[in-house]
């Protein structure tokens, strides 16, 4: 078995393509690609924010004017003809349109109506929020001048204007409160690099042994079955935790990388709350999970009469993956005793709670167990096919 394992292994080095999927995948290509889009969306979020608009008012009052000109990246407009309001906006004049009632003076206690036309199909970002910031001197005036006109004191105008004041105080630590955000897509990036790690040997391993016509003489060897099968099973689950462990070296090492060099503070927060035996938690969660894709996707192989139906089977695994990781992501599913049986979500969400600091170490036993459990079971099915004449030889 050893012997066979070593072969494979030292075959499997030297092809490119599971190099690239075993290592360069996870240790390179996805922390950049996806610390990459997280700082463009950050950089664009803030550029949305920061971008000028240019606002014109119908009733251009002094309250409201000055509101505007005090408001940050807001330019008031006063030159613009309102006389057809979507003209004067898809023509560019004035990005943002307020328009005040004629009938309002500020004095009269009733709820006035202002509509706030512009183009939501454009990039502009937030434009509402931005509005009513930049009106919020406006509404508190408003309110200060109607209260001293109905006689209404400061308690009572708050308890009128929001009877109850529902103040958030969340109990929650800092690291549990960015273990919750992240736990949720973290296993399925962790999942999917240690997929692809198991995807490529796999392949080549069964499918790819039948098309190169290697099969048949390693199965008239003097080897029995078992060992034959446990042999290639070691190769492909050596590939799916060495992905593993890279996806999880890599995206501390990444991140680290870029918190400090873009100064981006949620990140350095997440990597200064989450320590070296988080990690290799994290990764002993995963070294199950790679034995069950290692079995999966070696039956697969087998079963496959080519290489490239082997890889229509395995690209179908996509879709029983992501479902159970949803399930982890979902409001209100949280690791139980009953949760720890179903495989793929009891990891994602040991994930999570690991990451919150919250884990349940009896719970992480059980899940170890159970996962165990399956991924003997799916081996134990790869040595039966790999037994059947009418699977090898289809």
């Amino acid at each position: 078995m050893w012997t066979l394992y070593k072969k494979e292994l030292l075959e499997l080095v030297r092809d490119k393509k599971t190099l690239f999927f075993a290592i360069a995948m996870p240790l390179l290509i996805f922390p950049l690609l996806f610390g990459g889009i997280g700082i463009i969306t950050a950089k664009q979020m803030q550029k949305a924010e920061s971008e000028e608009l240019k606002v014109a008012i119908t009733r251009p009052l002094p309250m409201v004017t000055d509101a505007i000109r005090n408001a940050s990246h807001l330019q008031l407009v006063t030159d613009a003809p309102l006389g057809d309001i979507s003209a004067v906006i898809r023509s560019g004049k004035v990005d943002v349109v307020i328009k005040v009632p004629g009938d309002f003076d500020g004095k009269a206690l009733k709820q006035s109506q202002w509509q706030v036309y512009f183009n939501d199909a454009s990039a502009l970002g937030a434009v509402m929020s931005r509005i009513g910031t930049a009106l919020e001197p406006v509404e508190n005036r408003l309110r200060q001048q109607y209260s001293d006109a109905a006689g209404i004191d400061e308690t009572v105008r708050l308890a009128l204007g929001e009877p109850i004041d529902l103040q958030k105080v969340s109990v929650a630590d800092k690291r549990e409160s960015i273990g919750e955000r992240i736990g949720g897509f973290l296993p399925y990036i962790l999942f999917f690099t240690c997929l692809m790690g198991a995807m490529m040997p796999a392949i080549d391993l069964g499918a790819g042994e039948k098309e190169r016509g290697t099969l048949e003489t390693l199965l008239l060897s003097p080897v029995p079955r078992t060992q034959l099968v446990l042999g290639k099973f070691l190769v492909v689950f050596t590939t799916a935790v060495l992905a593993s462990l890279l996806s999880v070296f890599s995206f501390g090492f990444w991140g680290m990388l870029i918190g400090q060099h873009f100064a981006v503070d949620a990140i350095i927060k997440v990597f200064a709350t989450i320590g070296v035996r988080d990690m290799l938690l994290v990764l002993l969660m995963l070294v199950p999970i790679a034995a069950i894709f290692a079995s999966a996707m070696l039956s697969l192989s087998v079963y496959a009469r080519s290489y490239k139906e082997a890889q229509n089977y395995m690209g179908m695994l996509n879709i029983p993956l992501i479902m159970p990781i949803v399930l982890a992501m979902l409001p209100g599913i949280s690791l139980d005793a009953q949760w720890a049986l179903v495989p793929i979500t009891n990891v994602a969400l040991a994930i999570k709670e690991i990451l919150k600091g919250t884990v349940d170490y009896g719970l992480l036993g059980l899940i170890l167990l159970s996962t165990a459990v399956i991924a003997a079971l799916l081996i134990s099915f790869c040595v039966y096919c790999f037994r059947q004449e009418k699977v090898l030889f289809r």
